[in-house]
């Protein structure tokens, strides 16, 4: 049967909602996709998982959460980089390497090493 729901899974439409100003942010969310940017990396890295539209659709999102957040605050936007997934994810993984190691009873001290 097409069209049915599998248990868990979201409704893949978007909400009601303007769609002059959606179609507007989904343009922007594919025009940003190659940028070297914070977006530009949220859109490759979900492109990658669950494909083109539904990745422009998640950096559409994000970018009215942002347009919310500096018009209500008045401040200026401060991109994060491309390279914030990537720092995220590996400072989460030095963190589960010390959790593991002091579950093993070790005691341990990071330094960072220096790049030749």
């Amino acid at each position: 049967m097409m069209g049915a729901m599998i248990e868990g899974e979201e409704d893949p439409k978007t909400r009601k909602g303007n769609k002059y100003l959606r179609a507007a942010l989904i343009e922007v969310a594919h025009s940003v996709c190659r940028s070297d940017n914070y977006l530009g990396a949220q859109y490759r890295r979900i492109a990658a998982r669950k494909g083109r539209h539904r990745a422009a659709v998640a950096v559409a999102h994000s970018i009215m959460g942002i347009v919310y957040y500096l018009l209500t605050r008045k401040e200026d936007y401060k991109d994060l980089g491309s390279h914030y997934f990537e720092q995220r994810q590996q400072e989460a993984i030095v963190r589960q390497a010390l959790r593991k190691l002091e579950n093993l009873s070790f005691q341990a001290a990071l330094s960072a090493s220096q790049a030749s």
